[in-house]
């Protein structure tokens, strides 16, 4: 069994994946950079006397992933393997979002990764095995208004994970990129609730399509037992797409080229719908309610 350190553990892909490891034998380390939200998590691990440790740690902070890696190798040694998940998203159109909302995401998401990745690539690389698995996102691959800052923070996980993977092949170290499609967390809700925007229509029709692929939900241990699998057994290859949508995005983009993607991510309204409906067999033009002869929106949500 191994000793796992998972990031971003208080809800969703992290506290499942904590569970799910932990289930199955392996010493799980879950970090969250609040403890109080760690109640859920804690409860479970102890009326199942899981191999379960909650530690704090916000990887947002120098300090506090110093202070956690000392605690976590002094009580626990040094992990097998790590699951980068602790994440944020900020959704909004460019010109609206805040310079905070950028820096936010793409210190948490990006930089959280680098920090607890260099806190134990000295012990891996001694021990000349490890496991690192990196939760990114099909946004990793592919960028929508309005998802701009959360995209560029996994585009750039995924580029760090690339550079990693070659770094640490001749020691042994194997890194792997797991990209889930939509799946049913708090995040996800969230975006799903983005308003209208009377500028940029991207933001809310990008919210209609959330709300439209949650209409059959794809839940979190979907992507746990995904991590399960890849740290018991390993793979050859690094990215996992996961989820019943992950592929299907990842081909459509794939079948488009550059200026094809950006025609269709500027297209009116109605275009648009129709293209999703016809190209990926999803009905979001449901969740517009009711359209006034014009085309134009009539009624939006909570009106």
């Amino acid at each position: 069994m191994a000793n796992v350190l998972i990031t971003g553990t208080s809800a969703g892909i992290g506290l499942q994946t904590a569970l799910v490891l932990g289930r199955a034998g392996h010493r799980v380390v879950a970090t969250m950079r609040n403890l109080d939200r760690g109640a859920a998590l804690r409860q479970i691990a102890e009326s199942e006397a899981l191999p379960i440790s909650i530690v704090e740690m916000d990887v947002d902070l120098d300090g506090s992933v110093d202070a956690a890696t000392e605690d976590i190798r002094r009580q626990f040694g040094p992990p097998d393997a790590i699951v980068n998940n602790a994440g944020i998203e900020r959704a909004g159109a460019i010109e609206t979002l805040s310079m905070d909302d950028f820096k936010a995401t793409m210190e948490t998401n990006y930089f959280g990764p680098v920090r607890t990745i260099r806190a134990w690539l000295p012990d891996m690389r001694r021990r000349r095995s490890g496991t690192i698995v990196n939760i990114t996102s099909v946004a990793g691959k592919i960028a929508c208004s309005p998802l701009a800052p959360y995209s560029a923070s996994k585009y750039a996980l995924e580029a760090l994970s690339e550079a990693l993977a070659q770094e640490l092949k001749p020691f042994n170290i194997q890194v792997l990129i797991v990209q889930p499609g939509i799946i049913d967390t708090a995040m996800a809700h969230r975006i799903e609730d983005k308003s209208a925007d009377e500028t940029y229509p991207q933001v809310q029709r990008f919210a209609h399509m959330f709300q439209a692929s949650l209409d059959h939900p794809t839940p979190p241990i979907v992507v746990a037992e995904r991590i399960r699998n890849l740290i018991e057994n390993g793979s050859d290859k690094l990215r996992h797409p996961v989820g019943p949508d992950a592929e299907g995005f990842l081909g459509w983009r794939s079948s488009l080229n550059d200026e094809q993607w950006v025609e269709w991510g500027a297209l009116p309204d109605e275009a648009w719908y129709e293209r999703v409906a016809r190209e990926f067999g999803l009905d979001v033009a449901a969740k517009r309610g009711p359209v006034a002869a014009s085309g134009v929106v009539a009624a939006q949500r909570g009106v």
